[in-house]
């Protein structure tokens, strides 16, 4: 599968690996090619059965928005045409870094928000409750991770489920795109949880049964 990663952070970082791991070709995307270029280089380096490259804009079939949440309304506006009939994986948490607190949005969801603002491709909200290190690896104490998924389109839903259990994760359909605001509210939880039990982002969010 084509994927392009817009983000050139540690989550772009950790997807990518997953993506690369299960065979799927990967073009990063920034704001600067210099550093899309840079980490391209340093994920083909590090192997796997895919191949990664730095672009311009957004391609192929998947595009993951691997960014923080203010910067989405920006790469929306810029690439709107290019995102049309694109499955678009949402991974933001909708977040006031400077007081820590959640954000309370009109639309629901910074899922919902994307959807709306760009109509024309499938929202997916997944890899929210995940963070960037464990998904370099896959797992966490030997169990990979859950990837919580949410969305109205089932073959959008289907295609990034093929690309978490591809990369050795387990996908887990949390329901309907309405469904991302509990995922943003668990996202948020699991960050705020780091501190008191001294994680340091290190742990997962997993169901066990």
């Amino acid at each position: 599968m084509q994927i392009t990663i817009v983000g050139t952070g540690n989550m772009a970082r950790g997807i990518a690996s997953r993506a690369l791991a299960g065979g799927h070709d990967v073009t990063l995307v920034g704001s600067e090619r210099s550093k899309a270029e840079e980490l391209a280089r340093e994920l083909g380096a590090a192997g796997g059965s895919g191949s990664v490259q730095a672009g311009d804009a957004p391609t192929g079939e998947v595009a993951v928005l691997a960014v923080p949440y203010p910067a989405v309304a920006g790469i929306l506006e810029a690439n709107r045409d290019a995102l049309a009939g694109t499955v678009l994986v949402d991974i933001t948490n909708p977040v006031d870094f400077s007081t820590f607190t959640p954000l309370d949005l009109d639309a629901g969801s910074a899922a919902q928000e994307i959807a709306a603002a760009a109509p024309d491709a499938k929202v997916v909200k997944a890899f929210n409750t995940t963070f960037a290190g464990t998904l370099v690896e896959g797992s966490v104490s030997g169990q990979p991770l859950d990837v919580f998924l949410a969305g109205d389109d089932d073959g959008a839903k289907a295609a990034v489920t093929q690309i978490v259990e591809d990369g050795g994760m387990r996908a887990v359909d949390a329901g309907p795109l309405a469904r991302a605001r509990q995922l943003e509210a668990l996202g948020y939880l699991h960050m705020a949880l780091q501190e008191p039990l001294g994680t340091g982002f290190s742990s997962a969010v997993k169901v066990v049964a």
